[in-house]
């Protein structure tokens, strides 16, 4: 980032941004360039104002293929463990050598340009593989985690039709085995557009009869590995809403815009180099998955973990990999926090250490002060914010800028972000809608299935015509950092004063008695819900300090009308509290209607609101 201000000439961030999002075809013609994509591309970016726009006109390329190129064959390119395997290193010539010989075991299964390959997985190395073999053929790849019950798989599945299925026979967590072939034998009959199941061993359990299994998938040695050109705008992944309002969207992302997108943030605002070592946690339904492959077209390589990543797990594997760049999420460090997690105790050797991303939610202020006062204030701690819908981030590191505490850095280079008021008006200062208003490669290139465009226009675009309107609450502050406050669909507004549930959890988990909290406002009504941290009790006295602290931290008109005690906050697998839909159900909305069950960590969570 420091280089590409030097040479254009420019002083501050806020210059090199301030072009990135003024001159976009200047911008994205550089990363093109600077990357080594191709030859010069002529006509960067064509058509009409978001979304009749399109990138690159008449330019062919491949995800895979820009990724597996010019790597030397001895580096390591990706570390992987879980709780069934020990750490391995897998170099790139053996990484090469898998994807050529997936790829060529995919092509005698039928799958050539436009079909779809699913993969329901964990976050292992032949998920990678598989992903990259899928790519190379000009196919279309889509991933559900094992954890997701059949019906949210087949609800995401279902939609896009798939030829071929790859399916894991099961996976442990917590040190407790979950065998999932039943489950896709209940897949495989739920799609009839499936030809060929494919079973990938990690429990070592029987596979479904008829399976192919994945040695026998990739047991011929095709020669070179044949990449296929594709359009800029061709599909190369389908990622889906997560599931917590109806039916999930099916997000249709390409080839070129996140490559581009990709070799954009990892080097220029996640700083990588060939010699780090990248991780973070995540699980295969969750678009960090995908981010976190991207960190292999820069060069760097990558970390892989299945498991649970509870108590000193995580801050182990961090050492044992050399792990350079930790990625992970607020509950994560929270848990932390409360748990008296010391990453650098017991003599653990975290010396290479030197960023901490985080994302998935706001990172309140204690956060940022619990990884300085335990990881040093040399670490460079990044939050970052984005989502699904373009698979990177809006707003989040810039390696050039200080760091605030509880607050994201920088909007991203060509990322026109901007807080806007209900009158469409920009707003720095003050609380305002989170807009982009100009296009980014890596805006999805539509939804499956619709074929007019007309939900995507209505999804993006239909608040704001011609801008994106992404339901975040943001503040751009005066000196260009941003404070995420939160969806604007499940902001609470009482009496004309909006606050974002991020503000609620801040001031009611900051008191010791209180580990987790969820808080909605059906028909009008201010409820909050707590998790009680052991020992603790709900009496009058606590439930006035709750009261205290809210009216006295966030706001005397956002007191709750009831505090009630629960077991578990609802949350995502990927880690995001269901707000709207417990809100919904509470409002009389049938549960099957508001909220995909089986995308739940926890189904057993919801029960108290049902």
């Amino acid at each position: 980032m420091a280089m590409l201000m030097r040479e254009r000439g420019f002083d501050s961030y806020a210059e090199l941004w301030r072009w990135s999002v003024d001159d976009l075809p200047g911008f994205w013609g550089e990363i093109w360039r600077r990357f080594g994509v191709g030859g010069e591309p002529g006509e960067v970016l064509a058509g009409g104002p978001m979304p009749d726009h399109h990138w690159f006109p008449g330019v062919e390329l491949n995800y895979a293929g820009h990724l597996l190129a010019g790597r030397p064959d001895g580096e390591v390119a990706i570390r992987h463990a879980s709780e069934v395997r020990p750490l391995t290193a897998v170099t790139w010539r053996e990484l090469r050598e898998a994807v050529r010989r997936c790829a060529a075991g995919l092509r005698r299964l039928g799958v050539g340009r436009g079909d779809r390959v699913a993969a329901y997985l964990p976050n292992l190395y032949e998920t990678v593989v598989g992903f990259l073999a899928t790519a190379s053929l000009g196919a279309i790849w889509s991933a559900a985690a094992p954890e997701f019950g059949a019906r949210s798989v087949l609800d995401r599945f279902g939609q896009i039709e798939p030829k071929v299925l790859l399916a894991v026979d099961g996976y442990r967590y917590g040190d407790r085995d979950f065998d999932r072939t039943e489950t896709v034998v209940q897949l495989r009959e739920a799609l009839p557009s499936v030809r060929h199941l494919v079973s990938v061993p990690h429990l070592g359990v029987a596979p479904p009869q008829g399976a192919i299994a994945w040695d026998e998938l990739l047991s011929e040695d095709p020669g070179e590995l044949t990449v296929e050109p594709v359009p800029f705008e061709h599909p190369l992944w389908i990622l889906y809403s997560s599931g917590t309002t109806g039916l999930p969207k099916a997000i249709v992302h390409g080839h070129g815009g996140m490559l581009l997108e990709q070799l954009k943030y990892g080097a220029m605002h996640l700083d990588l180099r060939p010699e780090d070592r990248y991780l973070w946690f995540t699980t295969t339904g969750w678009m960090m998955w995908n981010f976190l492959v991207g960190v292999l077209l820069g060069g760097a390589s990558i970390v892989l973990f299945d498991g649970s990543p509870g108590g000193e797990t995580l801050w182990d594997l961090a050492e044992a990999a050399g792990v350079t760049c930790f990625g992970t999420s607020p509950a994560f460090i929270a848990a932390c926090e409360r748990e008296g997690v010391k990453p650098r105790g017991g003599g653990r050797a975290l010396a290479g250490l030197r960023a901490i991303g985080s994302t998935g939610s706001p990172l309140p202020p204690e956060g940022f002060r619990w990884v300085w006062d335990e990881l040093g204030e040399d670490v460079w701690l990044y939050s970052i914010s984005g989502g699904t819908d373009i698979c990177t981030a809006f707003i989040g590191g810039a390696p050039v800028l200080p760091v605030y505490e509880g607050e994201l850095q920088a909007s991203a280079l060509g990322a026109k972000v901007e807080a806007w008021d209900e009158a469409g008006y920009a707003v720095v200062g003050s609380v305002g809608e989170l807009v982009v208003t100009e296009p980014m490669p890596s805006m999805p290139v539509g939804l499956w299935g619709d074929a007019d465009g007309s939900r995507y226009r209505e999804t993006y675009f239909g608040h704001f015509p011609g801008v994106w309107r992404h339901g975040d609450w943001i503040e751009i502050t005066e000196r260009g950092t941003a404070i995420v406050t939160g969806r604007s669909d499940s902001t609470i507004n009482r009496g004309g004063v909006r606050m974002g549930t991020s503000e609620f959890y801040r001031t009611v988990l900051a008191l010791p008695e209180i580990d987790d909290a969820l808080v909605v406002d059906p028909d009008g009504r201010i409820l909050l819900f707590v998790v009680l941290a052991p020992g603790a009790e709900l009496d009058d006295a606590l439930r006035r300090r709750i009261v205290a602290r809210i009216r006295t931290d966030c706001s005397p008109r956002h007191t709750p009308d009831e505090i009630t005690a629960i077991a578990k906050v609802p949350r995502t697998l990927s880690g995001k509290v269901v707000e709207v839909p417990v809100k919904r159900i509470l409002e009389g909305a049938v549960a099957e209607r508001v909220l995909s069950i089986g995308s739940l960590a926890d189904p057993d969570a919801l029960a108290p609101f049902l």
